[in-house]
């Protein structure tokens, strides 16, 4: 992996972003904001599963109301989301929330732009610039035909201009399309132009399963070249999604540690269990499990017993039932259908839970 590009650190609340802060979880919720406990009950869901910041829609006055007592409650940061109307942001700022996301070219010109950055220094909050390759200024379109890495980042480049011409530099910029090449590019081209953290997402992607693998890649991609500060993987799924699949994606690129690593192999003709059911039904239950260990479920007796012995709690398969292991010692052999529960007990058992 390349080294970690250095940016500028903002705050968000308590969560450190940029420069050598680690790189955090982002999502947004799907709940009416004005509707108070249906938003904190998401918020904290999103929170016990490892997210560090929240950004909530507000697209009218009511929401940027309600802001005061989610912000007051709520143990994660709050980013308000705002579009078009630089009101809200002021109102939002005055609430309590911990960062604004705007685009500075959109909320009504240079005076709105400045009221708003203002509103933010007095509070310490950062801004982050939002850049998407489906609403680009219309002069970029007509200059290059189509949205490109280089119209992105010129866009980045205005909207930044206005808040540094307010004299307001603690900004975040993010510049999403749906298209993972056109992304990592204009990230590339992103890291190399601004000295801020770069807020790194593929927008648009999809239901769960394809968006996840497209903002895998993407976004994979970037971190292993050092670039991102602040990730987000949208999806069209429940917001708890995009927090495991962020959360797994950062695991994957060593850049986040704790938690179960969870390790289980393929099927084939060997497999002598039901080795989905048994896999899908341990990783459910490990879920949320607060300590940095490796499980292992396996299929069969060629590499089952090596990878189940060399995790710290393993299941190695054999002909409708497996032997379980803990740290490398065998612990017996039980049926299937007792499999999951003794692994379990185990793992509760050795680890004080």
């Amino acid at each position: 992996m390349s080294a970690r590009e250095k940016t500028k650190k903002i705050h968000v609340g308590k969560v450190a972003v940029g420069g050598d802060a680690p790189v955090s979880v982002q999502s947004m919720c799907n709940t009416k904001t004005w509707d108070v406990e249906a938003t904190l009950a998401q918020i904290e869901r999103l929170r016990e599963l490892g997210c560090d910041i929240v950004r909530l829609a507000v697209p009218e006055e009511r929401a940027a109301l309600a802001l005061e007592e989610i912000c007051e409650r709520s143990l994660l940061p709050i980013v308000a989301d705002i579009h078009f109307d630089y009101r809200l942001a002021l109102l939002s700022a005055e609430r309590g929330v911990s960062a604004i996301r705007i685009n500075p070219g959109n909320i009504g010109g240079a005076d709105h732009v400045k009221a708003v950055a203002d509103a933010c220094r007095q509070r310490g909050l950062p801004i982050r610039v939002g850049v998407n390759g489906g609403s680009l200024e219309k002069d970029l379109l007509e200059k290059e035909g189509h949205p490109t890495p280089e119209a992105m980042v010129e866009s980045a480049r205005r909207h930044v201009r206005m808040l540094e011409d307010c004299g307001f530099e603690d900004i975040c910029i993010s510049l999403k399309a749906s298209s993972v090449p056109l992304t990592v590019a204009a990230y590339r081209l992103a890291a190399e132009t601004f000295p801020y953290p770069l807020h790194v997402g593929v927008t648009e992607t999809g239901l769960s399963y394809n968006g996840t693998i497209q903002s895998a890649v993407g976004i994979g991609t970037l971190l292993n070249e050092g670039i991102g500060n602040t990730i987000r993987v949208s999806l069209t799924a429940p917001p708890q999604e995009e927090v495991r699949a962020g959360i797994a994606i950062l695991k994957a690129c060593g850049l986040r540690t704790g938690g179960v690593r969870f390790v289980s192999c393929p099927t084939c003709g060997r497999t002598q269990i039901d080795l989905i059911s048994l896999a899908s039904e341990v990783q459910k239950r490990l879920e949320g499990v607060p300590r940095d260990i490796t499980v292992a479920v396996m299929g069969c007796v060629v590499n089952g017993p090596g990878e189940a012995k060399e995790a710290d709690y393993g299941i190695a398969g054999g002909k409708d039932s497996g032997v379980l292991f803990r740290k490398g010692e065998v612990l017996g052999t039980y049926p299937q259908q007792e499999l999951c529960d003794q692994l379990i007990k185990t793992i509760l058992k050795e680890e004080n839970l």
